[in-house]
């Protein structure tokens, strides 16, 4: 097939072809199902999230498994983190050796897998970022972020973007705008939101119709500066604004950022949590957009499914919060088992040249979700980097309204089908799916999602089919 080409809808051998396959090894064969969506009624604790019908029993390379042996593509890594797959043999092999030989130790020890990262990890980054420490998640890395902005500008204000997601301990959550801020009574005082960049919604146009992202940042400056009691300390952004429906940045909106930021004394701390270590084309999107900043934080890719995150700085800031008594202690700060495991991510990404694959296919990709988006109607933006892309769906191209219904009900029949593409049923989400499939993806696989994806369209009423 030629890259990013569709043919007619599929034929119904698809269905037969995903869904049903051997089961793989796993420790989770024979399992009662019906038991288990029993047990987890009756003891799992909602945590902001229904759980999904099925009991996945496997995760091996690409796919995962539901106890019934439903075999899907997963195109979203897990949580957008398994970079290179379920299962990778030397990613297994790395937990198994350090699992037995130098798992875990006090917060105040050293060992060779922390070192070793920090190493690979500062080399492979722009001039400036050349200290780190690592944590577990995403969020505990932007709170240790914040906390060091706040520490070494002496300052408390902090500024994020409308339709953020930053985590959800109490700093992360202050600058987080997408969703869960509320319930919990008064958020962190000083915090700031500047307008999401939002290409197809926003109401910033030129003339021409275009976009106009510069007059909406510098309308968002002048509101915040206008409402700061003088302490701006940092503007936390991520390249890609995945949960907010996979809104890339515009070109140059990031050296712009960063020079408001300077203008203000603020440093600028970007959180690619699920834009790093290759995903979108290049090793990290600070080196696409040619920005260094004053903080990077890095999650979810980095581990492949394992809880490792990463606070890298400068020599300079480290100094300074030295001095001012910074403090991020943690129970599983620079744990070796995990940092082995980022270790080998970093290693197997550059040596296997990953990042040029995942830019390479990310252009089939692309141009076989743009054929979808010229045959369905529903289809009313196509928009991503690399292997992260996401399609939203509205009911109507000119008034770009959404429809989340018929939205879930092609999700659920590319579930069906085969590849689970996510999407949030949650109205904050807009109903976009978004796309994130490991970045050891084949072009096979990502042919055969597109085509999946077609029949899901194809099958479902309501997609206003083009041809």
């Amino acid at each position: 097939m030629a890259p990013g080409i569709i043919n007619d809808p599929p034929s119904e051998e698809l269905a037969t072809q995903s869904s049903k396959a051997e089961f793989p090894p796993t420790l989770y064969r024979n399992v009662d199902e019906a038991s288990l969506r029993e047990k987890t009624e009756r003891h799992l604790l909602y945590y902001g999230t229904s759980f999904n019908k099925d009991v996945i029993c496997g995760a091996k390379g690409l796919y995962i498994y539901t106890a019934s042996g439903h075999k899907i593509l997963d195109w979203t890594s897990g949580q957008m983190s398994c970079l290179l797959g379920h299962g990778h043999p030397e990613i297994v092999k790395t937990i198994a050796d350090h699992a037995a030989n130098l798992d875990h130790l006090f917060s105040g020890m050293v060992s060779p897998p922390v070192i070793s990262l920090g190493e690979r990890l500062c080399n492979l980054l722009p001039h400036g970022l050349g200290k780190a420490f690592f944590l577990s998640t995403g969020g505990e890395s932007n709170e240790a972020a914040i906390k060091m902005a706040k520490v070494f500008t002496g300052k408390f204000e902090i500024v994020g973007l409308g339709a953020s997601w930053h985590g959800v301990t109490a700093q992360a959550l202050g600058t987080q705008y997408h969703f869960g801020r509320k319930g919990q009574g008064p958020l962190m005082p000083g915090m700031h939101m500047l307008p999401q960049p939002n290409a197809y919604r926003s109401v910033f146009r030129r003339t021409d119709g275009s976009y106009d992202w510069e007059a909406e940042l510098e309308y968002g400056w002048r509101m915040i500066d206008m409402a700061s009691c003088g302490s701006l300390a940092a503007c936390i952004v991520e390249p890609i604004q995945s949960s907010a429906g996979m809104h890339v940045l515009p070109t140059g909106y990031l050296k712009a950022l960063k020079k408001h930021c300077e203008q203000r004394g603020m440093l600028l701390i970007v959180d690619e949590a699920q834009t790093g270590v290759g995903r979108c084309g290049d090793l990290m999107a600070i080196i696409h957009d040619d920005v260094v900043p004053d903080i990077l934080t890095l999650s979810k890719t980095l581990g492949n499914g394992l809880p490792l995150s990463a606070v890298v700085t400068s020599a300079e800031i480290e100094r300074v919060c030295m001095e001012r008594d910074y403090c991020f202690y943690t129970t599983h700060v620079n744990d070796p088992l995990p940092a082995a495991v980022g270790d080998k991510v970093l290693e197997i990404v550059v040596r296997d040249n990953l990042v040029s694959h995942s830019k390479d296919l990310g252009n089939v990709l692309y141009a076989g979700l743009k054929k979808l988006e010229s045959r369905y109607g529903c289809i009313g933006d196509i928009r991503g980097r690399g292997l992260m892309a996401g399609i939203e769906i509205v009911a109507d191209r000119s008034t770009k309204q959404p429809d989340l219904d018929v939205a879930k009900r092609i999700g659920n029949k590319a579930y069906e089908l085969g590849v689970w593409a996510n999407l949030s049923s949650h109205p904050s989400f807009g109903g976009t799916f978004r796309i994130a499939p490991p970045i050891t993806i084949t072009r096979e696989q990502l042919e055969f999602g597109l085509e999946v994806l077609e029949k899901a369209f194809a099958a479902t009423p309501g997609s206003q089919p083009l041809y």
